[in-house]
């Protein structure tokens, strides 16, 4: 038994409150080294005379990546308190693992545990509710329709006429998303994520000029609370990108800093290294990346703060927009988005706060800042085995094995699961033009656990390098869609609506991989139904089978709504795939 590899400690993603009387508990193991693991739990003031007073409770393997086993067991303490430890058996020996280390056998003393002194509800980690149900759309404004030509700015050209440069406009707005709403409905979109909106010189308006104003070309405040209006009426929840991180280098504050330099009253506003302050050749302040059109704000600076946190209030309290998608957030200080949803919650206690992070991020996901992070995690994994073939099924398992570990099942459940977006190449070129390895892509993650979201045109197979060609013009022309691409991904979609636990409410394991065929095969769990997911990732016709006993239970194909034989093996067309629901 290799000692050195077992690990785990209170709280965070090893231990922590699922719900109100319910702790989740891990344990991290050498991969493949023990056979079986007993959670010994107890409260720790239940004594007799012969010691304290504990149970015990099977652990089972949760997943493995390359080099660990991942041990789980769900545990309902009487009084909310908990003292715990682990009893590890690897077939030769059996030893007890406990806060103060490794010991022969239980010493009925709780001093030796682990503790989790209290579940107390304040600390559950809670996100809104309605986000483990919404399938998101990200939309690129600039980019998805013009529906005012009057509102173009000068240099604007002809929809979709040519590929997109840095600086290219083509007259998106407001009111071309209006005229297509029935066509996200239709779709099954339950939630839209713009980026931002904001007053600001580029296409992107990621260098935000005024944070209070909606940038001309895509239309007035009154046709944005249409807009929200409209959106709120077929069903759909809104969030708007804060790009709270820098501002834009035409800011009022940072062009009073220009002008004025040490007497600007803003020059405590920004990160300034030496005066005069200058952009050029190279900036001498603070900025996103080495940008000088993007000053890096002082968020820990009073002043900002306020104006900040007044702009997320502001877009809540006027338009009842439903979230917050926060732009480079792991750059900015933690106690600022403490105040900051303090500050949202307290005008909408159920809007959803979705952090930009590319790596690790449970330092802001333990209640007191986001709901959620970007879960680039899965979608390198997804897009490395699917897509590019970069891994094969077995590292994929251990892949998304490190991602559910990483984090209490909570987080899991409100991560916002990308394949694209309008910083990365399109899905369809990163799978080098292959419809067929787009519709597994579409099928993983709309059956994933997680809150999807489709970067806008993905769905009819536009396609395009990174950026600016990720940002191509939505195709409106019917005749220039894939319009069976779009079927698929309807259809999917009403998958995760019809069947709870195709979607968030079914607890994901994977079943088989296998490294020869580079097919998996997974299951969604619920306390109704059970479903079977096989993906066949090859070129070549594959057999697989199942590893559950059917016998009696009645499968049935949902995506072919057809009964299945009892047992029978699965033909699995090239880059193929089967659907199995049986009913617990």
């Amino acid at each position: 038994m290799l000692k050195e590899a077992i690990y785990h400690r209170p709280k965070n993603n090893y231990a922590y409150a699922y719900d109100k009387e319910t702790l989740h508990i891990r344990l991290r193991t050498k991969k493949g080294d023990l056979t079986k693991v007993y959670l010994i739990s107890g409260d720790p003031y239940q004594w007799t005379k012969e010691g304290w007073v504990n149970s015990t409770k099977p652990m089972t393997l949760e997943g493995s990546d390359e080099l660990f086993d991942y041990w789980f067991v769900e545990v309902k303490p009487e009084f909310r308190r908990l003292r715990y430890g682990f009893e590890l058996y690897d077939g030769n020996e059996s030893i007890v693992y406990g806060e103060r280390g490794f010991i022969e056998k239980d010493p009925k003393n709780s001093s030796f545990y682990f503790c989790f002194p209290f579940l107390n509800e304040a600390d559950v980690f809670k996100s809104p509710e309605w986000v483990k149900d919404t399938v998101w759309y990200q939309i690129f404004p600039e980019r998805f329709a013009n529906g005012n030509s009057e509102l173009d700015p000068e240099g604007t050209l002809p929809w979709g006429s040519e590929d997109p440069k840095p600086d290219s406009f083509f007259g998106g707005d407001f009111e071309g998303i209006i005229n297509h709403i029935d066509y996200l409905v239709e779709l099954g979109i339950t939630g839209i994520y713009f980026t931002p909106i904001f007053k600001a010189p580029s296409n992107h308006k990621y260098d935000t000029i005024n944070y209070l104003e909606i940038d001309p070309q895509f239309g007035d405040k009154e046709t944005f609370k249409k807009l929200v209006d409209l959106c709120h009426e077929k069903g759909i929840r809104v969030m708007l990108d804060a790009v709270f991180n820098h501002s834009g280098f035409y800011f009022d504050a940072f062009q009073d800093v220009l002008e004025n330099q040490e007497e600007s009253k803003y020059k405590d506003w920004f990160h300034l290294r030496e005066y005069p302050v200058v952009g050029l050749p190279e900036p001498n302040y603070d900025t996103f990346a080495f940008t000088h059109m993007m000053p890096k704000l002082n968020t820990e600076n009073p002043e900002v703060k306020e104006y900040l946190l007044n702009v997320g209030r502001y877009w809540i309290e006027e338009f009842d927009i439903d979230g917050w998608r926060l732009d480079v957030a792991n750059e900015v200080d933690h106690q600022f988005w403490r105040e900051f949803r303090t500050a949202v919650k307290s005008v909408k206690s159920d809007v959803y706060i979705l952090g930009e992070i590319w790596h690790d991020s449970m330092p802001w996901l333990q209640g007191d800042q986001f709901d959620a992070v970007m879960n680039y995690p899965f979608t390198e994994a997804t897009l490395g085995y699917i897509a590019k073939d970069e891994i094969h099924a077995e590292q994929f398992s251990q892949a998304l094995t490190q991602v559910l570990t990483s984090y209490p099942k909570g987080v899991n459940e409100a991560a916002f699961n990308l394949l694209g977006s309008h910083d990365t190449a399109r899905v369809l070129t990163i799978s080098k033009d292959s419809k067929e390895k787009l519709r597994l892509l579409f099928l993983f993650q709309l059956s994933f656990i997680g809150s999807p979201c489709i970067y806008y045109g993905d769905e009819v197979g536009i396609n395009g390098e990174n950026d600016p060609g990720c940002r191509k013009c939505m195709v409106w022309d019917e005749a220039d869609q894939d319009k069976d691409l779009l079927q698929f991904v309807k259809k999917v979609i009403s998958l995760r609506k019809e069947y709870p636990a195709f979607g968030n409410h079914g607890e994901f394991k994977m079943l088989e991989t296998n490294r020869e065929t580079n097919h998996i095969i997974y299951s969604k769990r619920s306390k109704d139904e059970e479903i079977f997911i096989a993906i066949n990732n090859s070129a070549e016709d594959i057999t697989v089978n199942i590893p559950y006993d059917f016998t009696g239970k009645n499968p049935v194909d949902l995506w072919n709504d057809t009964q299945l034989k009892e047992n029978s093996n699965l033909e699995l067309a090239p880059y193929g795939f089967s659907i199995i629901q049986v009913k617990l």
